[in-house]
This record gives structure tokens, sequence and C-alpha cells, in this order.
């Protein structure tokens, strides 16, 4: 039976290899010391009194009541439970016939275990953790024998914590090395099976998100930004192994991100949009070209500076929002009479193509001879992908 085993980020595991499942013969594991007797889900269970004369006739009682399940069958010293569930777990006891209790036990049970889902992960150098599910839900006390082997077949424990029972940590892993081997015992009463996990940890490096970032606008400059970050707390800042990082950011409204690397923890953004809310993320990966990205940190919404004693209505109300756009059909617009040369004091927009339509989504067209002078007279500094707006006065001129 293949194993399986999910990782972060969508990494495929090279190789997945199951061992053998030890079985347990009987259908019925008993603890002596606690009287706690355990059986497998589905089959049929038979319960001894152990302390009856044997071939002499006792009374079977269920959690005090002398009421059984449907499925019970007695026979003299014996109990036999047929396809059993989940209702026919509890305190089971026997007497004799003068109603002196001879022998009492408690019955759980549950199923053998099946391979485990296993996913590591990797957030420095010094520390892999590998966590697990279980494939089947076995309802009996379980415990895991945990290890690994690297490339110079050193075993060495899976260290394992109370508080974390299906969880377990690889201290200073030498990830260097081609990949290591990791082998999670799952044991319960009814049986125990064992799955191997190979791994290449260097391609499962992935640090947390960068911290703390924190924009700031640049008093004087309304085109730029501060961005400053912290070194996730998980990744030890050490010289041996630094990070580089990524910084993307956009115009609240934007789909599209501009980009910047650094393997400092700060930059400053020199084209933001005058007056614009933007919106700013970091991510972190090892500089040493090692495991993948981390995760963009979360979202954090920055405004440049702007003159408080400028009046100007762009800079104290809300910048507005990127229009809906809709490329117009020019395929049958008119040529203007050749002789006019008229004005246009209109708002233009450029779309991404580069056709050019006025305020009310009507195209103009022209002679390929025909020259024309613009003057701009505002530009707002903002461009979706469907263009951008100019407000401009043109005039058709004569080339020299």
């Amino acid at each position: 039976m293949p194993g399986f085993m999910s990782c972060p980020g969508g990494l495929i595991v090279l190789a997945i290899i199951t061992l053998r499942t030890v079985h347990v013969n009987s259908e019925i594991w008993s603890n002596e010391v606690s009287d706690v007797q355990y059986g497998k889900l589905g089959s049929n269970v038979t319960l001894e009194c152990k302390e009856s004369r044997t071939g002499s006739p006792v009374e079977w009682r269920l959690n005090g009541s002398a009421v059984l399940p449907r499925q019970a069958l007695p026979s003299n010293s014996s109990l036999t439970l047929v396809d059993t569930d989940h209702s026919m777990e509890g305190n089971y006891s026997c007497l004799d016939e003068r109603g002196t209790l001879l022998w009492a036990t408690k019955l759980r049970l549950g199923r053998k275990p099946g391979l485990l889902s296993v996913s590591c992960k990797i957030s420095n150098h010094h520390f892999c953790n590998c966590s697990w599910q279980q494939s089947v839900k076995t309802h009996l006390p379980t415990k895991y024998i945990t290890s690994y082997r690297d490339k110079l077949d050193a075993v060495e424990p899976c260290h394992q914590y109370d508080f974390k029972p299906n969880e377990c940590a690889i201290e200073y892993p030498t990830i260097w090395q081609h990949y290591h081997l990791i082998n999670i015992t799952e044991v319960n009463p009814l049986g125990s099976e064992t799955t191997l996990v190979r791994l290449n940890l260097k391609d499962l490096l992935k640090p947390d998100p960068p911290e703390a970032v924190t924009p700031d606008p640049v008093e004087g400059h309304p085109r730029r930004l501060q961005v400053r970050w912290r070194y996730p707390s998980s990744w030890p800042y050490e010289a041996p192994f630094p990070l580089i990082f990524q910084l993307r950011y956009r115009p609240r409204g934007s789909v599209n991100w501009s980009m910047l690397q650094t393997t400092d923890t700060n930059v400053l953004i020199t084209d933001i949009l005058v007056a614009h809310p933007h919106i700013i993320q970091v991510q972190a990966k090892d500089d040493l070209g090692f495991g993948q990205w981390s995760d963009w940190s979360p979202e954090v919404q920055a405004l440049p500076w702007s003159d408080p004693n400028l009046n100007d209505p762009e800079q104290t109300e809300e910048y507005p929002g990127f229009p809906d756009y809709t490329e117009p059909d020019c395929s049958t617009a008119k040529s203007p009479d050749a002789q006019t040369g008229a004005l246009h004091a209109s708002p233009l927009r450029v779309s991404s193509k580069g056709s050019i339509t006025t305020a009310s989504n009507q195209c103009r067209t022209y002679p390929e001879s025909t020259w024309f002078l613009c003057l701009v007279a505002a530009v707002h500094e903002s461009a979706p992908s469907s263009g951008f707006f100019l407000h401009v006065n043109c005039e058709r001129i004569q080339p020299l």
C-alpha cells in the first residue's frame, strides 16, 4: 500500500516507502494491570470469565445492567459479541449463580493503525519540524516512535514533546545533504504501522514572513515611502545565514504590483503615486539559494507625504478609484473635415493598446499626414491597465 504526504508550498516529496504492518493475532489485546481489553471494530469479540469454574454458567452484565446488546451470545463462562460497534463498549462483569462478582473488565473497540499523512516544515537552518495525521481513526490509545536517518546512515531520534503528541523535531539537521529518511511508527493495542518519508530538506527550507512591516511617508517628497521590517523571529539574525527580501507595492484599487529586491531590512520607494494610498507586502528567502520564498507578510497600507499648506483639492479629498473602461470600436470612426483646425480642450483617454478616445468614449481618427501640437494641461498620475487620463489642448498644424 503506498504512503502519502503533503508539504508546505506544494512541494513534491521524492519518495515515500511503507514498511510492514505488525499484526496482532488475537482480536483481543489485554492489559492485565488496568483490566482493560481491546477489540477490533466490526469483528467478533469473545470475553472469558477468568475466575469461573470450567463449564459453570455465569451471568453477564454491561455497566451493571443484565440487559446486553442484541448481538451478545452468552455460552457458559464466555460472552461473544458479534459484529462489534461502539455501542458495545463499556464495563463487563460476570457473576456466579449466587450473584457473587467473579471478574470485571472494560472493553474498548477500535482499529489497527494505518499510514500517516506527514508534513515537514523548515523555517530556519537549525530546526525541522514534522507533524502527522492519522489516515485511520483508531479510537484507541496510541504512541509514536520517531527517528530519522541521513545520507551517512546515522540514525538519530526525532524529538517528541508531551504537549504536541503528533509532532517531532530534528535539531540542527544537515540540510546540505541530499536527503533524510523520516521514520514514524504508530503503535496501539491492535498492532502497528510504520511510515517512511524521504525528504530533501534544503528544498523544504521556507522562512516565515518578515515581521513588523512599517511604511512611513518621507517629508517633502510626495512620491516616496520609506519601508522598514524585521527578520522573522524564527530565523536567527546571523551573518552565515542572511535573508534576501522581496517587496511588492501597488496603488489601492490597482491589481498590478511593482517589485523590489534587497538584502537590507529597509527600502526607499521613489515612484509612489501622489496623494494615493498604497498596499505593501514583503517576503523572504534564504540568500544562499536554498528552499523557497516565504509567504507574503500581511498587507499594510500607507499614504505618501502631502504639503499641508497646499490648498489643492486633489490632495485633500479621497483619490478617485480606477474607472471602468470599455475599449471603443474605432473601425467606423469618421475623420474630421480636413479644412477644420479645431481645438480640443477635453479629457482624452490613452489606452494600453494605443488608441485615443474622448471623455464621451468616441473615436477620432486622422490621416497619417496630419500633425498636431498638443499641450498637456493636467495629468492624473494613475495608470490602470485600461489606460490613463490626459487633459490636453490640441491644434492641428501643418508640418514644416
